[in-house]
């Protein structure tokens, strides 16, 4: 059955008549419903010319659905079309979908979570559907999250948490006509059932201790009285910051950034060797163990690295912290692998982007990425049943803050 043609002559006069007798342009009588009606299943219909175009077997058109349409300006039978083999499945507007508008807004706030532009976001719906949707009303649109970031950033946390990760990362924000580079603080953690949970994202000039502290004291703020284990980079008056918070915290340097930064100072040719003695300090079975190969370690290599051996020993207490623990809690706390791999999704999503107009459109971004990184959050960590009995017998009530 070929659809019938849309009468644009008719539906002038039709609009001009219902606008003159008291229809309005939105609500049950909206004049223009007709107009949107054919909009929509021309682009249906593109839709369904690309997905055939891209068939590879004998697949073509199958008449029409018809469904009835909820919209912010009045509803309407809309016929969408079928191919032989069913298997098209429309993005504009979704085989069970009903309602469209904030849909159609969902969407756009779905490509802009991927990381595109608002230019390359323009050209997609103008591509795809053939609208031509301004920057202006696409940033609108995006804005309509900033309540959702605010509910978010101020939302009520666990009392307690047994593990988390701190790190920063850093992108490029516009600022006063330059661009400077901001530091976004992150907080990973574990709750007690296991849940990996994101605590939170701050955006600062640059990365400090003194930050840090604030965003500690905003975690405590929001109901976090007790942290058991912080995982953390060795940032200068980092390890003060927790503890001045949360003085019970038990904090672990990260392994791996403790040996990167060791590895600034070594020569090519003394690198397989250092590692290989390196190796049986941090891979040692227990803390005495740890120390006797520290201290060949040191010997053997004091005269000639001795910034390096300064370093380990000035962060020993931190760097071995998680000799005290099973190897189940070891494999996940001696390093800030987690949080690293979280920031690694996060920049998937924003390497398209070059420097940010404002704090605000950099939040924007990384609110709806980590949503979409979060969904995915559900299993626990390995051996949690056996890490959840660990903490218990060495943190005791702590484990149950009332």
């Amino acid at each position: 059955m070929v659809k019938e043609k849309f009468d644009y002559e008719k539906f002038k006069k039709d609009a001009l008549e219902g606008l003159k007798s008291g229809k309005g342009m939105s609500g049950p009588d909206n004049v223009l419903l007709p107009l949107f009606k054919d909009f929509l299943e021309g682009a249906l219909d593109g839709e369904l010319d690309t997905h055939l175009k891209d068939s590879e077997d004998s697949n073509r058109r199958n008449g029409h659905n018809r469904k009835t349409i909820k919209t912010d300006h009045g509803s309407f039978e809309l016929e969408t079309p079928r191919d032989r083999n069913g298997d098209f499945e429309p993005e504009l507007i979704r085989k069970r979908q009903t309602v469209i508008g904030e849909a159609f807004e969902n969407r756009i706030l779905s490509l802009y979570a991927k990381g595109l532009s608002y230019i390359d976001i323009q050209g997609h719906l103008l591509d795809l559907y053939g609208m031509d949707v301004s920057v202006g009303k696409l940033s609108a649109i995006t804005d309509k999250v900033i309540p959702l970031i605010q509910q978010w950033q101020g939302r009520r946390l666990e009392v307690v948490y047994p593990i988390i990760w701190l790190d920063a990362m850093h992108f490029k924000v516009r600022e006063n006509g330059k661009v400077t580079s901001k530091a976004v603080y992150i907080i990973l953690g574990y709750t007690m059932e296991g849940q990996k949970d994101l605590l939170g994202m701050y955006i600062s000039e640059s990365e400090s201790a003194r930050f840090w502290l604030n965003v500690l004291t905003d975690l405590q703020n929001r109901g976090v009285k007790d942290i058991l284990i912080a995982c953390m980079d060795n940032l200068k008056g980092f390890t003060e910051a927790v503890e001045a918070i949360f003085p019970q915290a038990d904090i672990q340097l990260c392994i791996i950034h403790q040996i990167r930064n060791s590895f600034k100072y070594i020569a090519w040719k003394d690198r397989k060797e250092f590692n290989q003695e390196l190796k049986l300090v941090y891979q040692a079975s227990n803390l005495s163990e740890a120390e006797w190969a520290m201290d060949q370690f040191e010997e053997n290599w004091k005269q000639k690295y001795p910034l390096v051996i300064k370093s380990w020993r000035n962060n020993w207490h931190y760097l071995t912290r998680f000799f005290d623990y099973s190897s189940h809690l070891r494999k996940i706390m001696y390093t800030t692998n987690i949080i690293e791999g979280f920031n690694k999704q996060i920049r998937r999503v924003t390497k398209r982007k070059g420097a940010f107009s404002n704090d605000m459109a950099l939040m924007k971004i990384l609110y709806l990425a980590q949503q979409q990184i979060t969904k995915g959050w559900s299993a626990k960590p390995p051996n949690w049943g056996l890490i959840k009995q660990e903490l218990t017998i060495k943190y005791g009530e702590r484990c149950t803050w009332e």
